[in-house]
């Protein structure tokens, strides 16, 4: 089992909270209640816009999850508030477009909280896609990337 030193917070954002932020939220809390630290790590999700606000993930993002053994049942989409930056260590972005929007609305002393979900896995890309537009095999992309994503996250966290 991982030792964690303190308690941690980790907020995991995308545009609308339906795709890619909501499966990162339950890949990353299944992984922390695999190592035992749910008491330890705070995990939730969040969009830059409202577009969704209140809706279940997308269903095609619940059932590439479930496939794998994470559900996403308990997750509502929601948008990131000014309350975000003062409650969570960690402020992962999907992508670079997301990147810039919670840059531009962190106050200054929590603009160093806002990082790119991929740089804490090394697999040559820098942005999660959007599966959104497209068919089932951009979810499984989707949950490729954030597994291993997860998985350097935790290292990082322990």
């Amino acid at each position: 089992m991982l030792e964690i030193k303190t308690k941690y917070s980790v907020l995991f954002v995308c545009m609308g909270n339906i795709c890619r932020s909501p499966t990162a939220e339950g890949v990353f809390r299944h992984l922390v209640n695999e190592a035992g630290l749910a008491d330890r790590i705070e995990v939730d999700s969040a969009g830059t816009h409202a577009y969704h606000v209140g809706e279940p993930p997308d269903r095609r993002a619940t059932a590439a999850a479930e496939r794998r053994g994470v559900s996403l049942a308990n997750i509502r989409a929601r948008r990131v508030s000014d309350q975000d930056f003062e409650i969570f260590d960690y402020i992962i972005a999907m992508d670079v477009d997301n990147q810039s929007r919670l840059l531009e609305q962190a106050p200054e002393q929590h603009r160093h909280k806002v990082r790119m979900f991929l740089s804490y896995a090394s697999v040559g890309e820098t942005e999660v896609p959007d599966p959104y537009y497209g068919g089932s095999a951009g979810f499984e992309r989707v949950l490729d990337l954030v597994e291993e994503a997860s998985r350097g996250l935790l290292e990082t966290l322990s």
